[in-house]
């Protein structure tokens, strides 16, 4: 029997009824027990307790089935001419200045840089970006060749540069030419990791090699947009782990993925997060796991359990103090079992009643 509560005139009967339940639900539906004749049946009352107005933090969260790996593939393919004579291995670590592969037996060296090389250095007095990685990574490598201007597309192949070039090229069991050829050296952003080799033996370098992920290990979740809500760069997730373990993440790219080649299925996204402490998921390989990410959130509100709602037949909700009061409230976000309230004379540390 769903019963009529009034905010402003329902004290003396809530107290006659001495309890009231609530159906615990988003939408509280309150069922009052009422005072009964003598000669009805006795009503069994429902146990309450009294709990207390806090003011707290709420948010909602979405779990979106997400792996543990090394992120996205990218192919490689070589540059110049000539014919591949090694290939890496897979799971190898392409790191600045050692060989990755070769091409008519000599090495392809790594550099780490945001322009590849394009052209052949040689010619002193050649300027660009090209030249500016060339000085950076000999610089990292231990072969100075002086400073560089802030604009990267200034550098200049000078005769220090090319000298740095020719110690290099000793280094490695070269002949110390002081050109270098394009296709002698790989620029990658970072270190990377060979995920896959697609080419064989005495193919030519131009082809599609191998690929290449970061060497850290991502989290990534290919979702429907419409799934994605509020995800962003930056946004702090939580990673859930094959093992239920919760790690803090946060994302770094929200990437929207082409659509199917027959244009059919909604829009999707990727997203991919990393741990804050990468040891975190260090002893993962590839793993299925969970993105959390937070949906909405309010900071510092007035809270009460939701079994402390009153429905009001009028419309809209209350909460009854311990003498039978009640108190109209406006309702706002609700989350694990808690709600947010707001009305006069609602505050931080009121009593109120709550069915058990």
């Amino acid at each position: 029997m769903i019963a009529a509560c009034n905010a402003t005139a329902a004290g003396n009967t809530v107290i006659a009824a001495g309890v009231l339940v609530v159906l615990v639900a988003t939408g509280a539906t309150v069922v009052l027990v009422q005072g009964r004749p003598s000669d009805q049946a006795p009503v069994t009352q429902p146990a309450v307790r009294t709990v207390t107005v806090q003011r707290a933090d709420l948010a909602n969260t979405a779990s979106l089935p997400a792996n543990v790996g090394f992120g996205p593939p990218r192919p490689v393919k070589g540059t110049g001419t000539g014919t591949v004579t090694k290939l890496p291995a897979v799971g190898q670590v392409a790191e600045r200045g050692k060989e990755l592969f070769r091409v008519d037996d000599q090495p392809v060296v790594v550099f780490f840089g945001a322009t590849p090389l394009f052209r052949r250095l040689e010619a002193p007095g050649t300027t660009g970006s090209d030249v500016a990685v060339v000085i950076d990574n000999l610089a990292a490598l231990g072969h100075r060749a002086g400073s560089r201007p802030k604009d990267a597309t200034k550098a200049e192949y000078t005769p220090s540069v090319i000298e740095a070039v020719k110690r290099w090229q000793r280094s490695l069991g070269l002949e110390p030419t002081g050109v270098i050829d394009p296709g002698r050296v790989f620029v990658a952003g970072g270190p990377v990791r060979v995920s896959a080799v697609k080419a064989q033996l005495g193919v030519p370098v131009t082809e599609e090699l191998f690929e290449v992920t970061s060497t850290a290990r991502l989290v990534t979740a290919q979702v429907l947009s419409t799934d994605a809500g509020p995800a962003r760069a930056q946004m702090p997730v939580v990673i859930v782990r094959p093992d239920a373990r919760e790690v803090p993440g946060k994302i770094t790219s929200v990437t929207h993925l082409p659509p199917a080649q027959d244009g059919a299925g909604a829009p999707k996204v990727e997203i991919i997060a990393v741990p804050d402490q990468p040891d975190d998921v260090s002893d993962l390989d590839i793993a299925p796991a969970q993105i959390r990410i937070t949906t909405e959130s309010r900071a510092g509100v007035l809270t009460v359990p939701l079994e402390a709602l009153v429905a009001l037949q009028e419309g809209g909700y209350a909460v009854q103090l311990p003498n039978g009061e009640l108190k109209a409230v406006q309702t706002g976000l609700y989350s694990q079992n808690k709600v947010e309230i707001s009305g006069a004379d609602i505050v931080d540390g009121m009593q109120v009643v709550a069915a058990q």
